[in-house]
């Protein structure tokens, strides 16, 4: 059954797989949570109804990846540990997204995490002492996961965050990495770097000064505030807001309109909004001039002009 359907008794514990009401001993959180994160979602919430499909597993099934109607899906499965990532979830997200990148049925991929409690709830705490418990540590979790990382900031198709529940530390940098983000009215953000005495990553902050202003930035930074989903949608960190239980349709639904648009077009446009994002003087001015030309000399635009003239929907092929 797909993680992300089931209801199981792991999906109601929480982070170190206690359940959230009682506990026999003292919690230890493996993610970026406290314990009233238990009470905070100890209201049961519509599940996620993300539809079966065919899925490969990745690291030891906690990244699956699947493929419906050209839309890739990966899910974020360890929802005993409400998605927190691991090093080995990041080199198995890395494998699936290249998958789907060089998947030429796949024109939109979506992230989305297993369960009803997060999308991804920061670093996997559990594992710091192993590999970030000191600078050098860190440094080699760093170059290892740089890779990974840097795929999904320059990926060449759209991709989608999917958001509901926790979605903090290292997840927000995983949603901010995305094109789109679309959340659940249930959705909590933040960073909590400043509770953990950690420094968060460049790509992460220029991210996050890009879409809420350093103003935003410096308050969340500094006091490792949680903001609920209208306070996101306010500032600019999501860009769309709804109820929990037509999450996944929303997302869905604008993920199947990018796959029947013209995919050089989307190409073009995402290319030239990232060069409009740097510094004059780092704009790849080429790079625009020629997706721009290729479009106008694709078989696609001819499509697009011919449906028009003949009113009916067009067959983008991506040629």
């Amino acid at each position: 059954m797909n993680p992300v359907l089931a209801n199981s008794s792991s999906q109601r514990r929480g982070a170190n797989g206690i359940n959230a009401r009682a506990s026999s001993g003292p919690l230890r959180p493996t993610c970026f949570l406290c314990l009233i994160d238990a009470f905070l979602f100890s209201k049961v919430l519509p599940m996620l109804h993300v539809p079966q499909q065919s899925q490969k597993s990745l690291a030891d099934g906690k990244i699956l990846q699947g493929v419906s109607d050209g839309v890739g899906v990966v899910t974020f499965n360890n929802p005993e540990k409400r998605n927190a990532m691991s090093l080995d979830m990041w080199e198995g997200l890395g494998h699936a997204l290249i998958e789907l990148r060089d998947d030429p049925t796949v024109r939109v991929v979506i992230l989305v995490g297993a369960g009803d409690k997060a999308f991804v709830s920061g670093a996997d705490i559990s594992q710091f002492e192993k590999t970030r418990h000191n600078a050098q540590a860190s440094e080699e979790y760093s170059r290892r996961s740089a890779a990974h990382r840097a795929l999904l900031a320059d990926y060449s198709k759209p991709i989608i965050a999917c958001i509901r529940g926790f979605c903090l530390g290292g997840g927000m940098q995983v949603a901010m990495f995305a094109d789109i983000r679309i959340a659940a009215e249930s959705s909590q953000f933040g960073i909590p770097a400043a509770k953990l005495g950690i420094a968060y990553g460049y790509d992460g902050l220029r991210h996050l000064v890009s879409l809420v202003g350093p103003s935003w930035a410096r308050l969340m930074m500094y006091t490792g505030m949680r903001i609920d989903s209208a306070e996101a949608l306010r500032i600019g960190l999501v860009d769309r807001v709804v109820p929990d239980d037509e999450l996944w349709s929303a997302t869905t639904e604008i993920a199947r309109t990018i796959s029947g648009n013209a995919p050089l077009a989307i190409k073009a446009a995402k290319i030239t909004i990232a060069q409009v994002l740097k510094d004059p003087g780092d704009r790849d001015m080429d790079a625009v001039q020629k997706i721009g030309m290729d479009c106008m000399d694709s078989e696609d635009f001819r499509e697009g002009r011919r449906a028009f003239m003949e009113k009916r929907k067009p067959q983008f092929t991506g040629r």
